[in-house]
């Protein structure tokens, strides 16, 4: 691949003068332009245009940080990430911290060597994040998207994870569940600890207890509440319905019911906060709150490019979106 070393040889000129060619930075008399534009023609030079960008001291890149990429949720953000960036004239670069504080802390630092104008994240510690402060330090524009973490002073964009599970566990003691258990997710996380209070909130409102034999946390992975679930079933007084806290791990119950020799919503009605993505056709279709994914992506992009463009450096703002609560066909009323 030809240099710019290649081209100034070629041209007989400086490599100084094939770099103000190319970007335009300096008065370049017309032969000698000409000259320099022959020798690219021929030689086939493409500047990078991250280094371009890195010289002008901006890299045109917004950062997103995902908790989980194997969460197909994840893929959805993402997806929209991509079409909003590009909106405003942006590159995505997409990074996977794995639900791991060490994992994000690198992650972090890829996006500072990057020198990205930007962050989105979904940070995988709660209260104690040493390293997003760190990071704050380092004054690279942040959004927290979908979690909060106290102490630090970045914008948020979230739903009310608190309504959500409270709407999806008032539906089902509205169809005469009171034997309800729960898998939840991390509860250092908010949106683990928001949706379990949601949870015991709306069973407190009618006066019911929560029996702590049908909690489990299922670490929002599917395959860990496929786990627990399996071990909540075996007991003689299973629960009659449960409340999962995210798509990821209700895929993993639906799959336990049926491995359990159980049937949806027949035997166990099985509710959670967001979809399934990505599984069409699934049967039964869930009974969930939403996210509505696509609001809260732009909005996180525009409060962003809003601390980019104008180097706010205000109060942070923290937008809360109320979840959807979509009514599927995966509860049914309690058999008497």
């Amino acid at each position: 691949m030809a240099t710019i070393k290649d081209v100034a040889n070629a041209a007989g000129v400086s490599p100084a003068t094939v770099s103000a060619v190319v970007n335009g930075s300096a008065y370049v008399s017309p032969g000698l332009k000409a000259r320099v534009l022959e020798a690219i023609g021929q030689l086939g030079y493409a500047p990078s245009q991250l280094a371009r960008n890195f010289r002008r001291g901006r890299s045109e890149l917004i950062a997103f940080a995902a908790a989980d990429l194997s969460n197909l949720f994840f893929s959805r953000v993402v997806c929209a990430a991509e079409t909003a960036v590009a909106a405003w004239g942006r590159s995505l670069v997409v990074f996977n911290s794995d639900e791991k504080p060490e994992a994000e802390k690198q992650v972090l630092n890829r996006v500072w060597r990057l020198r990205c104008e930007g962050l989105i994240l979904v940070p995988v510690s709660g209260a104690s994040n040493a390293s997003l402060r760190e990071f704050e330090g380092r004054r690279v524009p942040t959004v927290l998207f979908g979690r909060t973490v106290d102490d630090v002073g970045s914008d948020t964009v979230t739903i009310d994870n608190f309504s959500a599970s409270y709407q999806v566990t008032n539906y089902l003691i509205d169809l005469g569940h009171v034997r309800i258990g729960a898998i939840t997710g991390p509860l250092h996380l908010s949106t683990g600890r928001d949706r379990f209070e949601g949870m015991k909130a709306a069973m407190n409102a009618k006066g019911l207890a929560l029996d702590p034999r049908f909690v489990r946390s299922g670490e929002f992975r599917e395959e860990v509440a496929y786990s627990v679930a399996r071990g909540m079933f075996e007991q003689p007084d299973r629960p009659t319905a449960l409340y999962v806290a995210n798509g990821a791990m209700a895929l993993g119950v639906l799959r336990a019911v049926q491995d359990a020799g159980m049937k949806c919503p027949e035997d166990i009605s099985v509710a959670s906060t967001d979809n399934i993505p990505g599984i069409r056709g699934l049967k039964p279709q869930l009974t969930r709150a939403e996210h509505p994914i696509v609001e809260m992506v732009n909005e996180s992009v525009r409060l962003l490019m809003d601390r980019i463009n104008h180097s706010a450096r205000g109060e942070p703002r923290n937008v809360v979106f109320p979840p959807a609560l979509v009514v599927g066909d995966s509860c049914a009323p309690l058999r008497k």
